[in-house]
Protein backbone atom coordinates (compact mmCIF):
# COMPACT_ATOMS: atom_id res chain seq x y z
CA UNK A 1 0.00 0.00 0.00
CA UNK A 2 1.04 3.30 -0.69
CA UNK A 3 2.33 5.46 1.99
CA UNK A 4 0.08 8.33 1.09
CA UNK A 5 -3.02 5.92 1.47
CA UNK A 6 -5.28 6.71 4.07
CA UNK A 7 -6.21 3.41 6.42
CA UNK A 8 -9.06 1.65 4.42
CA UNK A 9 -11.47 2.45 7.42
CA UNK A 10 -11.14 5.73 7.33
CA UNK A 11 -12.67 8.26 4.61
CA UNK A 12 -10.74 10.54 2.50
CA UNK A 13 -9.99 13.84 3.65
CA UNK A 14 -11.88 16.35 1.54
CA UNK A 15 -9.69 18.55 -0.54
CA UNK A 16 -10.21 22.49 0.26
CA UNK A 17 -11.49 24.44 -3.12
CA UNK A 18 -8.29 26.25 -3.56
CA UNK A 19 -6.41 23.06 -3.96
CA UNK A 20 -8.63 22.05 -6.62
CA UNK A 21 -8.39 26.04 -8.34
CA UNK A 22 -4.22 25.04 -8.58
CA UNK A 23 -5.48 21.36 -10.08
CA UNK A 24 -7.55 23.01 -12.41
CA UNK A 25 -5.16 25.51 -13.48
CA UNK A 26 -1.88 24.09 -13.63
CA UNK A 27 -4.52 21.04 -15.56
CA UNK A 28 -5.03 23.37 -18.02
CA UNK A 29 -0.82 22.32 -19.55
CA UNK A 30 -2.55 18.82 -20.32
CA UNK A 31 -5.64 20.29 -21.86
CA UNK A 32 -3.81 22.54 -23.83
CA UNK A 33 -1.39 19.95 -24.50
CA UNK A 34 -3.80 17.54 -25.92
CA UNK A 35 -6.05 19.96 -27.72
CA UNK A 36 -3.06 21.21 -29.91
CA UNK A 37 -2.35 17.81 -31.08
CA UNK A 38 -5.43 17.19 -31.47
CA UNK A 39 -6.58 20.44 -33.23
CA UNK A 40 -3.52 20.08 -35.86
CA UNK A 41 -4.42 16.19 -37.11
CA UNK A 42 -8.28 17.82 -37.06
CA UNK A 43 -7.41 21.04 -39.08
CA UNK A 44 -4.52 19.47 -41.23
CA UNK A 45 -6.01 18.51 -44.31
CA UNK A 46 -8.00 21.94 -44.28
CA UNK A 47 -4.30 23.47 -43.71
CA UNK A 48 -3.28 21.72 -46.82
CA UNK A 49 -5.56 22.63 -49.51
CA UNK A 50 -5.81 26.58 -47.54
CA UNK A 51 -2.32 26.99 -48.08
CA UNK A 52 -2.05 24.60 -50.83
CA UNK A 53 1.16 23.00 -48.92
CA UNK A 54 3.29 20.04 -50.57
CA UNK A 55 3.06 16.67 -48.11
CA UNK A 56 6.48 17.47 -46.86
CA UNK A 57 5.06 20.33 -45.45
CA UNK A 58 1.97 18.68 -43.94
CA UNK A 59 4.44 16.08 -42.61
CA UNK A 60 6.46 18.43 -40.82
CA UNK A 61 3.73 20.50 -39.50
CA UNK A 62 2.42 16.60 -37.94
CA UNK A 63 5.62 15.71 -36.75
CA UNK A 64 6.99 19.31 -35.50
CA UNK A 65 3.81 19.17 -32.69
CA UNK A 66 5.56 16.45 -31.14
CA UNK A 67 8.86 17.36 -31.42
CA UNK A 68 8.48 20.84 -30.18
CA UNK A 69 6.90 18.91 -27.17
CA UNK A 70 9.66 16.77 -26.63
CA UNK A 71 11.71 19.74 -26.50
CA UNK A 72 9.66 21.78 -24.28
CA UNK A 73 9.63 18.82 -21.54
CA UNK A 74 12.89 18.48 -21.28
CA UNK A 75 14.12 22.46 -21.12
CA UNK A 76 11.15 23.85 -19.27
CA UNK A 77 11.39 21.37 -16.56
CA UNK A 78 14.97 22.12 -15.98
CA UNK A 79 14.50 25.76 -16.31
CA UNK A 80 11.53 25.45 -13.65
CA UNK A 81 13.69 24.49 -10.88
CA UNK A 82 16.32 26.47 -12.17
CA UNK A 83 14.76 29.96 -11.64
CA UNK A 84 11.59 29.07 -9.74
CA UNK A 85 8.24 26.79 -10.93
CA UNK A 86 6.23 29.95 -10.28
CA UNK A 87 7.92 31.97 -12.91
CA UNK A 88 8.00 29.83 -15.64
CA UNK A 89 3.88 28.56 -14.37
CA UNK A 90 3.04 31.72 -16.04
CA UNK A 91 5.19 32.75 -18.68
CA UNK A 92 5.08 29.03 -20.04
CA UNK A 93 1.30 29.51 -20.50
CA UNK A 94 1.47 33.44 -22.10
CA UNK A 95 4.06 32.28 -24.77
CA UNK A 96 1.52 28.99 -25.47
CA UNK A 97 -1.47 31.98 -26.22
CA UNK A 98 0.98 34.12 -28.61
CA UNK A 99 1.25 30.56 -30.21
CA UNK A 100 -1.97 29.93 -30.84
CA UNK A 101 -3.03 33.32 -31.85
CA UNK A 102 -0.23 32.70 -34.31
CA UNK A 103 -1.94 29.82 -35.62
CA UNK A 104 -5.14 31.51 -35.90
CA UNK A 105 -4.14 34.14 -37.69
CA UNK A 106 -1.73 32.53 -40.11
CA UNK A 107 -1.76 33.99 -43.72
CA UNK A 108 1.14 30.88 -45.20
CA UNK A 109 2.35 27.36 -43.96
CA UNK A 110 5.32 29.34 -42.98
CA UNK A 111 3.23 31.86 -40.63
CA UNK A 112 1.65 28.43 -39.69
CA UNK A 113 4.27 26.38 -38.78
CA UNK A 114 6.22 29.73 -36.61
CA UNK A 115 3.21 29.04 -34.34
CA UNK A 116 3.16 26.03 -34.04
CA UNK A 117 6.95 25.43 -32.97
CA UNK A 118 5.92 28.15 -30.21
CA UNK A 119 2.88 26.48 -29.14
CA UNK A 120 4.75 23.28 -28.81
CA UNK A 121 7.36 24.11 -27.03
CA UNK A 122 5.46 26.08 -24.47
CA UNK A 123 3.42 23.06 -24.08
CA UNK A 124 5.64 21.08 -23.40
CA UNK A 125 7.36 23.46 -20.83
CA UNK A 126 4.28 23.83 -19.23
CA UNK A 127 3.41 20.08 -18.40
CA UNK A 128 6.40 19.23 -15.58
CA UNK A 129 6.40 22.83 -14.85
CA UNK A 130 2.30 22.30 -13.69
CA UNK A 131 2.73 19.03 -12.70
CA UNK A 132 5.27 19.83 -9.90
CA UNK A 133 3.53 23.13 -8.75
CA UNK A 134 0.35 20.75 -8.49
CA UNK A 135 2.40 18.41 -6.36
CA UNK A 136 4.24 20.86 -4.04
CA UNK A 137 0.65 22.66 -3.05
CA UNK A 138 -0.56 19.53 -2.15
CA UNK A 139 -1.07 17.60 1.30
CA UNK A 140 -0.08 14.25 1.31
CA UNK A 141 -3.50 12.82 1.92
CA UNK A 142 -4.62 14.93 -1.78
CA UNK A 143 -1.74 14.82 -3.54
CA UNK A 144 -2.62 11.85 -5.85
CA UNK A 145 -6.47 12.98 -6.67
CA UNK A 146 -4.93 16.30 -7.48
CA UNK A 147 -2.23 15.49 -10.10
CA UNK A 148 -4.88 12.59 -11.19
CA UNK A 149 -7.49 15.80 -12.12
CA UNK A 150 -5.12 17.32 -14.32
CA UNK A 151 -5.20 13.75 -16.40
CA UNK A 152 -9.36 14.82 -16.90
CA UNK A 153 -8.16 17.91 -18.40
CA UNK A 154 -6.16 16.19 -20.80
CA UNK A 155 -9.58 13.89 -21.67
CA UNK A 156 -11.35 17.24 -22.13
CA UNK A 157 -8.57 18.73 -24.57
CA UNK A 158 -9.51 15.63 -26.63
CA UNK A 159 -13.12 15.62 -26.34
CA UNK A 160 -13.79 19.80 -26.60
CA UNK A 161 -11.12 19.76 -30.16
CA UNK A 162 -13.01 16.51 -31.35
CA UNK A 163 -16.47 17.40 -30.89
CA UNK A 164 -16.15 20.64 -32.34
CA UNK A 165 -14.15 19.32 -35.50
CA UNK A 166 -16.98 17.22 -36.36
CA UNK A 167 -19.81 20.08 -35.81
CA UNK A 168 -17.91 22.29 -38.07
CA UNK A 169 -15.92 20.52 -40.33
CA UNK A 170 -17.86 21.46 -43.19
CA UNK A 171 -17.14 25.26 -42.93
CA UNK A 172 -13.40 24.88 -43.76
CA UNK A 173 -10.70 27.24 -42.50
CA UNK A 174 -13.51 29.19 -40.38
CA UNK A 175 -14.03 25.98 -38.53
CA UNK A 176 -9.40 25.45 -38.14
CA UNK A 177 -9.09 29.06 -36.76
CA UNK A 178 -12.49 28.96 -34.71
CA UNK A 179 -10.78 25.75 -33.12
CA UNK A 180 -7.19 27.35 -32.55
CA UNK A 181 -9.22 30.46 -31.88
CA UNK A 182 -10.43 29.00 -28.66
CA UNK A 183 -6.93 27.23 -27.70
CA UNK A 184 -5.39 31.42 -27.34
CA UNK A 185 -8.67 32.52 -25.37
CA UNK A 186 -8.54 29.38 -23.14
CA UNK A 187 -4.05 30.25 -22.70
CA UNK A 188 -5.05 33.94 -21.63
CA UNK A 189 -7.94 33.25 -19.41
CA UNK A 190 -5.59 30.36 -17.60
CA UNK A 191 -2.66 33.21 -17.25
CA UNK A 192 -4.42 35.49 -16.00
CA UNK A 193 -5.98 33.56 -13.70
CA UNK A 194 -2.73 31.90 -13.16
CA UNK A 195 -1.34 35.02 -12.32
CA UNK A 196 -3.86 35.75 -9.79
CA UNK A 197 -2.98 32.74 -8.02
CA UNK A 198 -1.43 32.93 -3.96
CA UNK A 199 1.17 30.47 -3.65
CA UNK A 200 3.33 31.10 -1.24
CA UNK A 201 6.92 30.00 -1.13
CA UNK A 202 7.91 27.98 2.48
CA UNK A 203 8.61 30.22 5.40
CA UNK A 204 9.28 33.55 2.84
CA UNK A 205 7.30 34.14 0.20
CA UNK A 206 10.34 36.31 -1.24
CA UNK A 207 11.87 33.08 -2.27
CA UNK A 208 10.08 32.48 -5.35
CA UNK A 209 10.84 36.03 -6.77
CA UNK A 210 14.80 34.41 -6.95
CA UNK A 211 16.20 35.40 -9.45
CA UNK A 212 18.63 32.83 -11.61
CA UNK A 213 21.02 30.56 -9.47
CA UNK A 214 24.43 30.93 -8.98
CA UNK A 215 26.36 28.34 -11.63
CA UNK A 216 27.56 26.67 -8.90
CA UNK A 217 23.87 26.36 -7.42
CA UNK A 218 22.71 25.53 -10.85
CA UNK A 219 26.04 22.11 -11.28
CA UNK A 220 24.64 20.95 -7.51
CA UNK A 221 21.42 20.86 -8.30
CA UNK A 222 21.89 18.90 -11.69
CA UNK A 223 24.03 16.66 -10.22
CA UNK A 224 20.81 15.76 -7.54
CA UNK A 225 19.16 14.27 -10.78
CA UNK A 226 21.79 11.19 -11.43
CA UNK A 227 21.32 10.40 -7.68
CA UNK A 228 19.75 6.76 -6.78
CA UNK A 229 16.99 9.00 -4.89
CA UNK A 230 15.96 10.61 -8.70
CA UNK A 231 17.39 8.42 -10.82
CA UNK A 232 15.59 5.07 -10.17
CA UNK A 233 11.86 6.68 -10.18
CA UNK A 234 12.51 8.36 -13.10
CA UNK A 235 13.59 5.72 -14.89
CA UNK A 236 10.83 3.13 -14.00
CA UNK A 237 7.77 5.67 -14.18
CA UNK A 238 9.79 6.70 -17.43
CA UNK A 239 10.01 2.52 -18.75
CA UNK A 240 6.26 2.19 -17.50
CA UNK A 241 4.95 5.69 -19.55
CA UNK A 242 7.50 4.66 -22.48
CA UNK A 243 5.54 1.69 -22.83
CA UNK A 244 2.59 1.92 -21.80
CA UNK A 245 2.55 5.33 -24.08
CA UNK A 246 3.36 3.48 -27.49
CA UNK A 247 0.35 1.40 -27.47
CA UNK A 248 -1.48 4.71 -26.32
CA UNK A 249 0.07 6.66 -28.63
CA UNK A 250 -0.85 4.14 -31.53
CA UNK A 251 -4.71 4.00 -30.80
CA UNK A 252 -4.81 7.81 -30.65
CA UNK A 253 -3.41 8.49 -33.65
CA UNK A 254 -4.36 5.49 -36.25
CA UNK A 255 -7.42 4.10 -34.73
CA UNK A 256 -9.49 5.48 -37.64
CA UNK A 257 -6.89 4.45 -39.92
CA UNK A 258 -6.78 0.34 -38.66
CA UNK A 259 -10.68 0.49 -38.62
CA UNK A 260 -11.14 2.06 -42.49
CA UNK A 261 -7.73 0.05 -43.72
CA UNK A 262 -7.49 -3.62 -42.05
CA UNK A 263 -10.89 -3.97 -40.72
CA UNK A 264 -13.26 -2.81 -43.77
CA UNK A 265 -14.56 -0.25 -41.96
CA UNK A 266 -16.35 2.99 -43.45
CA UNK A 267 -14.72 6.48 -42.49
CA UNK A 268 -18.01 7.75 -40.53
CA UNK A 269 -18.56 4.35 -38.62
CA UNK A 270 -14.65 4.46 -37.73
CA UNK A 271 -14.91 8.07 -36.69
CA UNK A 272 -18.55 7.12 -34.79
CA UNK A 273 -16.89 4.32 -32.64
CA UNK A 274 -13.90 7.13 -31.42
CA UNK A 275 -16.52 9.58 -30.53
CA UNK A 276 -18.71 7.11 -28.81
CA UNK A 277 -15.54 5.87 -27.14
CA UNK A 278 -14.38 9.06 -25.36
CA UNK A 279 -17.02 9.99 -22.89
CA UNK A 280 -15.93 6.06 -21.33
CA UNK A 281 -12.65 7.45 -20.57
CA UNK A 282 -13.31 10.71 -19.32
CA UNK A 283 -15.98 9.19 -16.89
CA UNK A 284 -13.83 6.54 -15.84
CA UNK A 285 -10.71 8.88 -15.40
CA UNK A 286 -13.20 10.70 -12.80
CA UNK A 287 -13.60 7.55 -10.92
CA UNK A 288 -9.69 7.30 -10.90
CA UNK A 289 -9.60 11.02 -9.39
CA UNK A 290 -11.49 9.66 -6.67
CA UNK A 291 -9.25 6.23 -5.76
CA UNK A 292 -6.16 7.84 -6.03
CA UNK A 293 -5.25 8.55 -3.23
CA UNK A 294 -6.11 5.36 -1.24
CA UNK A 295 -5.24 1.53 -1.65
CA UNK A 296 -7.82 0.74 -4.62
CA UNK A 297 -5.61 2.73 -6.79
CA UNK A 298 -3.13 0.46 -6.72
CA UNK A 299 -5.55 -2.89 -6.61
CA UNK A 300 -6.98 -1.34 -9.43
CA UNK A 301 -4.18 -1.04 -11.63
CA UNK A 302 -3.40 -4.46 -11.09
CA UNK A 303 -6.91 -5.39 -12.64
CA UNK A 304 -6.58 -3.13 -15.05
CA UNK A 305 -3.09 -3.77 -16.70
CA UNK A 306 -4.53 -7.40 -17.30
CA UNK A 307 -7.04 -5.92 -19.13
CA UNK A 308 -5.12 -4.31 -21.15
CA UNK A 309 -2.78 -6.93 -21.95
CA UNK A 310 -5.56 -9.09 -22.79
CA UNK A 311 -7.34 -6.25 -24.96
CA UNK A 312 -4.39 -6.04 -27.15
CA UNK A 313 -4.31 -9.50 -27.31
CA UNK A 314 -7.81 -9.85 -28.63
CA UNK A 315 -7.24 -7.16 -30.88
CA UNK A 316 -3.96 -8.67 -32.52
CA UNK A 317 -5.80 -12.11 -32.79
CA UNK A 318 -9.31 -11.12 -34.21
CA UNK A 319 -7.38 -9.01 -36.69
CA UNK A 320 -9.50 -7.79 -39.61
CA UNK A 321 -12.73 -8.92 -37.93
CA UNK A 322 -14.63 -5.50 -37.12
CA UNK A 323 -16.35 -7.41 -34.11
CA UNK A 324 -13.34 -8.50 -32.46
CA UNK A 325 -11.68 -4.66 -33.08
CA UNK A 326 -14.82 -3.83 -31.07
CA UNK A 327 -14.58 -6.00 -28.47
CA UNK A 328 -10.67 -4.95 -28.22
CA UNK A 329 -11.31 -1.58 -27.91
CA UNK A 330 -13.75 -1.59 -25.39
CA UNK A 331 -11.71 -3.53 -23.20
CA UNK A 332 -9.17 -0.85 -24.02
CA UNK A 333 -11.70 2.04 -22.96
CA UNK A 334 -12.92 0.74 -19.67
CA UNK A 335 -8.89 -0.41 -18.48
CA UNK A 336 -6.28 2.65 -19.58
CA UNK A 337 -7.65 5.23 -16.96
CA UNK A 338 -6.50 2.93 -14.63
CA UNK A 339 -3.17 1.73 -15.54
CA UNK A 340 -2.25 4.66 -17.83
CA UNK A 341 -0.94 7.90 -18.17
CA UNK A 342 -2.79 8.94 -14.85
CA UNK A 343 -0.82 6.26 -12.70
CA UNK A 344 2.56 7.55 -14.51
CA UNK A 345 1.35 10.96 -13.10
CA UNK A 346 0.83 10.04 -10.05
CA UNK A 347 3.46 8.25 -9.42
CA UNK A 348 6.02 10.63 -10.63
CA UNK A 349 4.96 13.10 -8.24
CA UNK A 350 5.28 10.35 -4.88
CA UNK A 351 8.32 8.86 -5.60
CA UNK A 352 10.94 11.89 -7.38
CA UNK A 353 12.93 14.03 -5.46
CA UNK A 354 11.16 17.58 -4.86
CA UNK A 355 13.72 19.45 -5.75
CA UNK A 356 14.27 18.08 -9.01
CA UNK A 357 10.52 16.78 -10.40
CA UNK A 358 10.48 19.62 -12.62
CA UNK A 359 13.72 18.30 -14.37
CA UNK A 360 12.78 14.59 -14.28
CA UNK A 361 9.64 14.31 -15.02
CA UNK A 362 10.90 16.92 -17.98
CA UNK A 363 13.42 14.50 -19.42
CA UNK A 364 11.12 11.49 -18.75
CA UNK A 365 7.97 13.14 -20.83
CA UNK A 366 10.95 14.04 -23.44
CA UNK A 367 12.40 10.80 -24.15
CA UNK A 368 8.93 9.32 -24.43
CA UNK A 369 7.18 12.13 -26.68
CA UNK A 370 10.71 11.39 -28.95
CA UNK A 371 9.81 7.48 -28.53
CA UNK A 372 6.39 8.14 -29.96
CA UNK A 373 6.93 10.59 -32.60
CA UNK A 374 9.57 8.68 -34.41
CA UNK A 375 6.67 5.40 -34.46
CA UNK A 376 4.28 7.03 -35.48
CA UNK A 377 6.46 8.51 -38.10
CA UNK A 378 6.94 4.25 -39.18
CA UNK A 379 3.55 3.29 -38.07
CA UNK A 380 2.00 3.59 -41.72
CA UNK A 381 4.65 1.23 -43.63
CA UNK A 382 4.53 -1.22 -40.47
CA UNK A 383 0.51 -1.31 -40.87
CA UNK A 384 1.06 -1.76 -44.24
CA UNK A 385 3.76 -4.48 -44.58
CA UNK A 386 2.58 -6.53 -41.31
CA UNK A 387 -0.62 -5.16 -38.92
CA UNK A 388 -0.23 -8.24 -36.58
CA UNK A 389 3.43 -7.87 -36.25
CA UNK A 390 2.78 -4.38 -35.18
CA UNK A 391 -0.14 -4.98 -32.74
CA UNK A 392 1.99 -8.17 -31.14
CA UNK A 393 4.79 -5.85 -30.50
CA UNK A 394 2.79 -3.27 -29.00
CA UNK A 395 1.09 -6.11 -26.92
CA UNK A 396 3.98 -6.98 -25.90
CA UNK A 397 5.11 -3.64 -25.04
CA UNK A 398 1.89 -3.71 -22.47
CA UNK A 399 3.65 -6.71 -20.74
CA UNK A 400 6.44 -4.59 -19.74
CA UNK A 401 4.53 -1.61 -18.87
CA UNK A 402 2.52 -4.28 -16.30
CA UNK A 403 5.97 -4.98 -14.70
CA UNK A 404 7.27 -1.61 -14.72
CA UNK A 405 4.07 -0.73 -13.15
CA UNK A 406 4.38 -3.36 -10.38
CA UNK A 407 7.76 -2.45 -9.84
CA UNK A 408 6.55 0.98 -9.07
CA UNK A 409 3.63 -0.51 -6.63
CA UNK A 410 5.77 -2.92 -4.92
CA UNK A 411 9.19 -1.08 -4.12
CA UNK A 412 9.21 2.64 -4.92
CA UNK A 413 5.85 4.03 -3.43
CA UNK A 414 6.22 2.16 -0.01
CA UNK A 415 9.86 3.39 -0.03
CA UNK A 416 8.77 7.13 -0.60
CA UNK A 417 10.66 8.90 1.75
CA UNK A 418 9.10 12.30 3.19
CA UNK A 419 11.31 14.42 1.60
CA UNK A 420 9.84 12.82 -1.92
CA UNK A 421 6.77 13.65 -1.40
CA UNK A 422 7.13 17.01 0.76
CA UNK A 423 6.33 20.17 -0.72
CA UNK A 424 9.66 21.71 -2.02
CA UNK A 425 9.14 25.71 -2.89
CA UNK A 426 5.60 26.34 -3.31
CA UNK A 427 2.49 26.31 -1.22
CA UNK A 428 -1.03 27.90 -1.90
CA UNK A 429 -1.46 30.53 0.60
CA UNK A 430 -3.90 30.68 3.28
CA UNK A 431 -6.78 32.99 3.04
Amino acid sequence: MARTSPAPSQPEPPIEKRLWKVATLSGMASYLDAALIVSIGVNLAIYRDAYDMGVWMAGAISAIVTICIAVGSLVGGRLADVFGRRRLYNLDILCYAVGAIIITLAPDDITLLVGVLLAGLAAGADLPTSLAVVSDASPDHARGRLIAFTQVMWMLGIIVVVFAGFALSDTGMLGARLITAHLAVAALVTWHLRSRLELATGPDPEQDQVSAERPAEQSVALKNVWTRAALVPMLATFAFYVTWGLGANTMGQFTTYLLVTVSGASQSMATGINLACLPIGLLLTLAFVRIADGPRRDRMFYIATVLQIAAFAIGTLTLGAIVGFLVFYVLYQLSYPFAGEANYKVWSQLTLPADTRGTTQGITYAVSRGVFAGVAFVTPALLDRSPSLLLWVITGCMVLSAFAGVYIVRVLVPRASPAATAPADLKVAQT
